[in-house]
Protein backbone atom coordinates (compact mmCIF):
# COMPACT_ATOMS: atom_id res chain seq x y z
CA UNK A 1 0.00 0.00 0.00
CA UNK A 2 0.99 3.67 -0.41
CA UNK A 3 3.41 2.94 -3.25
CA UNK A 4 5.21 0.24 -1.29
CA UNK A 5 5.57 -1.89 -4.43
CA UNK A 6 7.53 0.91 -6.07
CA UNK A 7 9.88 1.11 -3.09
CA UNK A 8 10.45 -2.63 -3.07
CA UNK A 9 11.04 -2.62 -6.83
CA UNK A 10 13.85 -0.13 -6.39
CA UNK A 11 15.33 -2.21 -3.59
CA UNK A 12 15.20 -5.31 -5.74
CA UNK A 13 16.59 -3.52 -8.79
CA UNK A 14 19.64 -2.52 -6.82
CA UNK A 15 20.25 -5.94 -5.24
CA UNK A 16 19.30 -4.63 -1.81
CA UNK A 17 17.53 -7.82 -0.80
CA UNK A 18 20.54 -9.95 -1.63
CA UNK A 19 23.52 -7.72 -0.87
CA UNK A 20 25.42 -8.36 2.36
CA UNK A 21 28.27 -6.10 3.45
CA UNK A 22 30.39 -6.44 6.57
CA UNK A 23 27.85 -4.60 8.70
CA UNK A 24 24.71 -6.12 7.17
CA UNK A 25 23.70 -2.82 5.61
CA UNK A 26 21.12 -2.42 2.87
CA UNK A 27 20.18 0.58 0.76
CA UNK A 28 18.95 1.90 -2.55
CA UNK A 29 20.89 3.08 -5.59
CA UNK A 30 20.91 6.62 -6.96
CA UNK A 31 19.93 8.32 -10.19
CA UNK A 32 22.58 8.35 -12.90
CA UNK A 33 22.70 12.15 -12.87
CA UNK A 34 23.79 12.07 -9.22
CA UNK A 35 25.80 8.84 -9.28
CA UNK A 36 29.17 10.50 -8.77
CA UNK A 37 27.90 12.34 -5.69
CA UNK A 38 26.56 9.11 -4.21
CA UNK A 39 29.74 7.18 -4.88
CA UNK A 40 31.65 10.01 -3.25
CA UNK A 41 29.45 9.81 -0.16
CA UNK A 42 29.90 6.04 -0.06
CA UNK A 43 33.65 6.31 -0.41
CA UNK A 44 33.72 8.86 2.39
CA UNK A 45 31.70 6.55 4.62
CA UNK A 46 34.02 3.65 3.87
CA UNK A 47 36.96 5.90 4.66
CA UNK A 48 35.38 6.80 7.99
CA UNK A 49 35.42 3.11 8.84
CA UNK A 50 39.22 3.21 8.89
CA UNK A 51 38.69 4.91 12.26
CA UNK A 52 37.79 1.49 13.61
CA UNK A 53 41.49 0.72 13.63
CA UNK A 54 42.34 3.61 15.93
CA UNK A 55 41.33 3.90 19.56
CA UNK A 56 40.68 7.65 19.49
CA UNK A 57 37.96 7.40 16.81
CA UNK A 58 35.95 4.50 18.14
CA UNK A 59 32.94 6.80 18.64
CA UNK A 60 32.82 7.50 14.89
CA UNK A 61 33.10 3.80 14.13
CA UNK A 62 30.36 2.82 16.57
CA UNK A 63 28.06 5.58 15.29
CA UNK A 64 28.31 4.29 11.73
CA UNK A 65 27.79 0.70 12.80
CA UNK A 66 24.64 1.75 14.61
CA UNK A 67 23.39 3.66 11.54
CA UNK A 68 24.02 0.64 9.31
CA UNK A 69 22.03 -1.62 11.60
CA UNK A 70 19.18 0.87 11.93
CA UNK A 71 19.07 1.36 8.15
CA UNK A 72 18.82 -2.40 7.74
CA UNK A 73 16.04 -2.52 10.33
CA UNK A 74 14.18 0.25 8.48
CA UNK A 75 14.29 -1.75 5.26
CA UNK A 76 13.10 -4.87 7.10
CA UNK A 77 10.21 -2.79 8.49
CA UNK A 78 9.37 -1.70 4.95
CA UNK A 79 9.33 -5.25 3.66
CA UNK A 80 7.27 -6.60 6.57
CA UNK A 81 4.78 -3.77 7.00
CA UNK A 82 4.71 -2.19 3.58
CA UNK A 83 3.56 1.27 4.64
CA UNK A 84 6.72 3.01 5.78
CA UNK A 85 5.88 6.37 4.14
CA UNK A 86 2.39 6.35 5.61
CA UNK A 87 3.66 5.36 9.05
CA UNK A 88 6.19 8.18 9.06
CA UNK A 89 3.51 10.64 7.98
CA UNK A 90 1.14 9.39 10.68
CA UNK A 91 3.85 9.84 13.29
CA UNK A 92 4.47 13.36 11.99
CA UNK A 93 0.83 14.40 12.21
CA UNK A 94 0.44 12.78 15.62
CA UNK A 95 3.35 14.90 16.81
CA UNK A 96 2.07 18.21 15.45
CA UNK A 97 -1.57 17.69 16.42
CA UNK A 98 -1.14 16.26 19.90
CA UNK A 99 -1.22 19.64 21.66
CA UNK A 100 -3.99 21.20 19.58
CA UNK A 101 -7.53 21.46 20.88
CA UNK A 102 -10.64 20.19 19.10
CA UNK A 103 -11.49 23.79 18.23
CA UNK A 104 -8.10 24.27 16.60
CA UNK A 105 -8.48 21.05 14.62
CA UNK A 106 -11.92 22.19 13.47
CA UNK A 107 -10.41 25.49 12.38
CA UNK A 108 -7.69 23.71 10.37
CA UNK A 109 -10.28 21.40 8.81
CA UNK A 110 -12.44 24.35 7.70
CA UNK A 111 -9.45 26.14 6.16
CA UNK A 112 -8.59 22.99 4.22
CA UNK A 113 -12.17 22.65 3.04
CA UNK A 114 -11.98 26.23 1.75
CA UNK A 115 -9.28 25.07 -0.71
CA UNK A 116 -11.20 21.91 -1.60
CA UNK A 117 -9.27 19.54 0.66
CA UNK A 118 -11.66 17.42 2.65
CA UNK A 119 -10.08 15.45 5.50
CA UNK A 120 -12.50 12.64 6.30
CA UNK A 121 -11.84 12.39 10.02
CA UNK A 122 -14.42 10.29 11.87
CA UNK A 123 -13.77 12.41 14.95
CA UNK A 124 -11.81 15.53 15.74
CA UNK A 125 -9.65 13.90 18.37
CA UNK A 126 -5.93 14.47 17.96
CA UNK A 127 -5.28 10.84 17.02
CA UNK A 128 -8.27 10.63 14.68
CA UNK A 129 -7.38 13.79 12.79
CA UNK A 130 -3.71 12.74 12.54
CA UNK A 131 -4.72 9.38 11.10
CA UNK A 132 -7.11 10.91 8.56
CA UNK A 133 -4.64 13.57 7.44
CA UNK A 134 -1.80 11.07 7.05
CA UNK A 135 -4.07 8.82 4.99
CA UNK A 136 -5.05 11.72 2.71
CA UNK A 137 -1.46 12.88 2.18
CA UNK A 138 -0.11 9.37 1.64
CA UNK A 139 -2.85 8.49 -0.85
CA UNK A 140 -1.83 11.34 -3.13
CA UNK A 141 1.90 11.13 -2.51
CA UNK A 142 3.91 10.40 -5.63
CA UNK A 143 6.66 8.54 -3.86
CA UNK A 144 8.05 7.23 -7.14
CA UNK A 145 9.18 10.75 -8.02
CA UNK A 146 11.10 11.00 -4.77
CA UNK A 147 12.63 7.58 -5.28
CA UNK A 148 13.62 8.33 -8.86
CA UNK A 149 15.87 11.04 -7.50
CA UNK A 150 17.60 8.45 -5.37
CA UNK A 151 17.48 5.22 -7.33
CA UNK A 152 18.79 4.52 -10.76
CA UNK A 153 20.76 2.10 -12.87
CA UNK A 154 22.42 -0.77 -11.11
CA UNK A 155 26.20 -0.61 -10.89
CA UNK A 156 28.36 -3.61 -10.39
CA UNK A 157 31.39 -4.55 -8.36
CA UNK A 158 33.10 -2.22 -5.93
CA UNK A 159 31.55 0.91 -7.47
CA UNK A 160 28.07 -0.52 -6.99
CA UNK A 161 28.78 -1.44 -3.39
CA UNK A 162 30.19 2.01 -2.63
CA UNK A 163 27.19 3.62 -4.35
CA UNK A 164 24.85 1.63 -2.15
CA UNK A 165 26.91 2.61 0.87
CA UNK A 166 26.56 6.20 -0.33
CA UNK A 167 22.80 6.06 0.03
CA UNK A 168 23.22 4.87 3.62
CA UNK A 169 25.41 7.91 4.21
CA UNK A 170 22.78 10.17 2.68
CA UNK A 171 20.10 8.52 4.83
CA UNK A 172 22.27 9.16 7.88
CA UNK A 173 22.77 12.79 6.85
CA UNK A 174 19.01 13.17 6.37
CA UNK A 175 18.32 11.71 9.81
CA UNK A 176 20.92 14.04 11.33
CA UNK A 177 19.27 17.08 9.73
CA UNK A 178 15.92 15.98 11.14
CA UNK A 179 17.48 15.52 14.58
CA UNK A 180 18.69 19.12 14.49
CA UNK A 181 15.58 20.76 13.00
CA UNK A 182 12.77 18.76 14.64
CA UNK A 183 14.11 16.71 17.59
CA UNK A 184 10.66 15.59 18.79
CA UNK A 185 9.74 14.09 15.42
CA UNK A 186 13.18 12.51 15.11
CA UNK A 187 12.75 10.90 18.54
CA UNK A 188 9.33 9.55 17.58
CA UNK A 189 10.76 7.97 14.41
CA UNK A 190 13.80 6.70 16.30
CA UNK A 191 11.56 4.86 18.74
CA UNK A 192 10.10 2.97 15.75
CA UNK A 193 13.53 2.46 14.11
CA UNK A 194 12.38 4.56 11.15
CA UNK A 195 14.61 7.62 11.37
CA UNK A 196 16.98 6.18 8.73
CA UNK A 197 14.01 5.93 6.32
CA UNK A 198 13.19 9.62 6.66
CA UNK A 199 15.23 10.37 3.52
CA UNK A 200 12.39 8.82 1.49
CA UNK A 201 9.99 11.60 2.46
CA UNK A 202 12.47 14.41 3.11
CA UNK A 203 11.98 15.97 -0.37
CA UNK A 204 8.23 16.22 0.31
CA UNK A 205 8.88 17.78 3.72
CA UNK A 206 11.35 20.27 2.27
CA UNK A 207 8.96 21.28 -0.51
CA UNK A 208 6.09 21.78 1.94
CA UNK A 209 8.33 23.32 4.64
CA UNK A 210 6.71 20.74 6.89
CA UNK A 211 9.26 20.92 9.68
CA UNK A 212 8.10 24.46 10.48
CA UNK A 213 4.89 22.89 11.79
CA UNK A 214 6.35 22.65 15.29
CA UNK A 215 5.93 26.43 15.58
CA UNK A 216 3.08 26.92 13.11
CA UNK A 217 -0.23 28.66 13.71
CA UNK A 218 -3.43 26.93 12.61
CA UNK A 219 -3.35 28.94 9.38
CA UNK A 220 0.26 27.99 8.67
CA UNK A 221 -0.48 24.36 9.47
CA UNK A 222 -3.31 24.33 6.94
CA UNK A 223 -0.92 25.82 4.36
CA UNK A 224 1.68 23.13 5.09
CA UNK A 225 -0.87 20.34 4.65
CA UNK A 226 -2.05 21.91 1.40
CA UNK A 227 1.50 22.00 0.05
CA UNK A 228 2.08 18.40 1.08
CA UNK A 229 -1.00 17.31 -0.85
CA UNK A 230 -0.49 19.49 -3.92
Amino acid sequence: MYNNNEVISYLQANNILALKLDHALTGVGKAVSNQIETIGAGATRVLYYTSCFTDEYQDVCQKQKSEDIRFKNGVIYLLRNGSVAYDMLKTYFEEIFKYRTSEQLEHIKKMLMAVNIHIAASSLTNAGFALATATFVAAGMNLSLELSALAGGKAGGVVGAIGIYGIVQKAADSAHRLHITYPAYYSALYAQELEMMYFLIEPLFERAEALKAQWASDESMADIITRMIR
